[in-house]
Formats: C-alpha cells, structure tokens, sequence
C-alpha cells in the first residue's frame, strides 16, 4: 500500500470531496443542515458546534478550536492511519 502520495492528490482528496457529503453519507456521522450552514458532531469535544465552511471544504469545532479536512476526520472516525485514509477516500472522488 502507497505511503507517498503527490501535493496535487492530497489536495484533490481534501477540496473534491465535499465534507457535508462525507460525514453525512459516507462515514454516517451525525450531522445537520442549520442556519445555511452543515454542523455535526465535533469527535473530540462530542458538542453540536462544529461547522463546514463550503468555500474552503473544512470543518471547525467553535468549543475545541480543532479544524479538521476529509483526511483528518476520515481518520478519526473510522480509527485509520493517514495512507489508510487517503486509500479509503479516493473512491469516493468524483469520477472514480
């Protein structure tokens, strides 16, 4: 399994796979549609405070100040290591 992978991956993984998308429908994490914005649950601080920020394509925790990608909370929530993570998310890449 690849442990290297090029910036221009990387960077496709975290800004093509839309994080409402991901949380909502690929790892089934809880998450909600409020106030034009998607929140779920922060996995550190478990508290409804966290948001997506559609332009940038990450997540922010308002209690813990944590910021996640799609690669961080890949990794978090489903207890993989980051080559793991990468592996699991490019499925899920437009076009794939």
């Amino acid at each position: 399994m690849t442990k290297h992978f090029s910036a221009p991956f990387l960077r496709q993984i975290r800004n093509e796979i839309p994080l409402a998308h991901l949380l909502r429908n690929i790892l089934r994490h809880p998450c909600k549609h409020s106030e034009n914005f998607d929140r779920f649950i922060c996995p550190n601080c478990m508290d409804y405070n966290a948001a997506i920020n559609p332009k940038t394509n990450l997540g922010r925790c308002f209690r813990c100040a944590q910021n996640f990608n799609t690669i961080e909370l890949t990794m978090i929530l489903k207890q993989l290591d980051f080559p793991k993570a990468v592996h699991f998310l490019e499925n899920f890449l437009p076009g794939q």
